[in-house]
C-alpha cells in the first residue's frame, strides 16, 4: 500500500516512547465515508421512509467482529440547518482491510418510539465510542441529545445490529445528581489481550475517562451504570483541562477507548483551540489530536501529556463542510492485523482512516 508522508506524519515520528503513532493517512483512500443522499430507511418516528444520512457522515466508533472491522459512524439527515439542528442516527459499515468499506443500508441505533424517545427525539444518537468484553458483548457509548441536554448513554449488543438501549449512564449514581448535567464523549479502558482488543477492569471496577471541556472519570460494576469520581465536596473531579497557549486550550474532549500499555493508561482525546489565548500553530478553533498517559496505580493521576497534537487536519475534506475550521475528531480505534487503525471525522462531514504501524515505528 502507498503511504504519503506529510507534515503531520512527520511531526507525529518525535512522539515520545509512550505515545502511539505515526498515523499515516493511506494514499488514494479518505475519506471513506461520505454522505449518500439515495440511502433511506423507514423511520418509525415519522413513520415514512427517510433520507437519514443525507446530509453529513462523521465521527465513527470501530471494533472487530469476525475477522473484520466495523465502522459505527454519526449520520445527519437534512432536516435541520446547522450543526446539532438535524437529527443524527448511527451507520454500520465493514471492511476486511480497514480501508475499503461496505455500508448496510439502514442504520442501527436511531431515535424511535420507545423508552428512551424523551432523550433522543428530536436530535438523536451522537457520537459513539465502541468496545467488547472478552465474551463478546459490545458496548457502546454515546450522546443522546433531545435538543435540550446532551447525555452520555450505553447500549449492548452481541452482533453490532441489534442494540439494547439502557439509557443515561449517570441516572443512578449519587441519587441523579448528575443525570440533568451535559455529558458526552467516554473512553472506556481496554487492553490487548493475545491479540484481541478487550474491556478491562481497573483496580476491580470498569473505567472510563469522559468528557467535553474537562476530562473527568467513572466506573462501573456492569458497564451499563456508570459513577463519577467526585471531590470532598461532591463536584467532579476534574483529571485534566485545556491549556493556554496549547493547541488544546478550548476542550480536551475524550476520544476512542483508552488501552493499557507497559506504560501506563494511554487516553486519545481531541483538542479544540481558541482563537485568542491557543497555539498559534494552528488555525483558530481547529480540532487536533491530543494524547495523555496516566499511572495504572491511579488512574486519576495524569503522568505525561503531549505538548503538541500527533494528528492535526491537513487535507481538504477536513477543512471543508459542517466544521471548515478544521477537524479530525478520533472516536474509533482498532488493532487489527498488527497495526491500529485509527477512524475519524473530519470536519462534522466524512470519515477517514489513518494507521499506526508499531513494526515501522521502532
Amino acid at each position: 500500500m502507498l503511504i504519503i508522508i506529510n507534515q503531520a506524519n512527520a511531526q507525529s515520528s518525535k512522539l515520545p516512547s509512550w505515545a502511539f503513532g505515526p498515523f499515516i493517512r493511506p494514499a488514494n483512500v479518505n475519506p471513506i465515508i461520505s454522505p449518500d443522499t439515495a440511502c433511506q430507511f423507514f423511520d418509525p418516528m415519522s413513520q415514512k421512509l427517510w433520507h437519514w444520512e443525507s446530509n453529513d457522515t462523521f465521527n465513527p466508533a470501530a471494533t472487530i467482529k469476525d475477522g473484520k472491522i466495523y465502522v459505527i459512524y454519526r449520520s445527519e439527515d437534512n432536516s435541520g440547518k446547522g450543526i446539532s439542528q438535524r437529527t443524527s442516527r448511527l451507520g454500520i459499515a465493514e471492511t476486511a482491510d480497514g480501508t475499503n468499506l461496505k455500508r448496510f443500508s439502514k442504520p442501527v441505533l436511531f431515535p424511535a418510539d420507545d423508552n428512551m424517545k424523551e432523550y433522543e427525539w428530536r436530535g438523536g444518537c451522537e457520537d459513539p465510542r465502541v468496545a467488547v468484553t472478552a465474551d463478546g458483548t459490545y458496548l457502546i457509548l454515546y450522546t443522546e441529545w433531545n435538543g435540550k441536554v446532551p447525555r452520555l448513554a450505553a447500549a449492548t449488543s452481541r452482533d453490532l445490529f441489534k442494540w439494547k438501549k439502557y439509557g443515561p449512564v449517570f441516572k443512578q449514581a449519587y441519587n441523579g445528581r448528575f443525570f440533568n448535567i451535559q455529558s458526552k464523549s467516554a473512553s472506556i479502558v481496554t487492553k490487548l489481550v493475545n491479540g484481541k482488543q478487550v474491556i478491562t477492569k481497573v483496580q476491580g471496577k470498569y473505567w472510563m475517562y469522559w468528557g467535553e471541556k474537562n476530562v473527568y472519570a467513572a466506573t462501573s460494576a456492569d458497564l451499563v451504570n456508570w459513577e463519577p469520581l467526585v471531590n470532598a465536596d461532591g463536584s467532579l473531579t476534574v483529571l485534566f483541562s485545556p491549556r493556554e497557549g496549547y493547541f488544546d486550550s478550548i476542550f480536551t474532549e475524550c476520544g476512542p477507548p483508552s488501552i493499557i500499555t507497559d506504560k501506563g493508561i494511554l487516553l486519545f482525546y481531541n483538542g479544540k483551540n481558541s482563537d485568542t489565548n491557543g497555539d498559534k500553530n494552528y488555525a483558530s478553533n481547529t480540532y487536533c489530536g491530543g494524547q495523555a498517559l496516566f499511572s495504572l496505580n491511579d488512574p486519576t493521576k495524569v503522568i505525561a501529556r503531549l505538548d503538541k497534537p500527533y494528528f492535526v487536519p491537513e487535507e481538504a475534506f477536513e477543512k471543508s463542510g459542517q466544521y471548515p475550521a478544521g477537524t479530525v475528531f478520533t472516536e474509533g480505534l482498532v488493532y487489527f492485523k498488527s497495526k491500529w487503525f485509527l477512524y475519524y471525522g473530519c470536519a462534522d462531514s466524512r470519515v477517514a482512516v489513518a494507521i499506526y504501524d508499531p513494526a515501522k515505528a521502532k
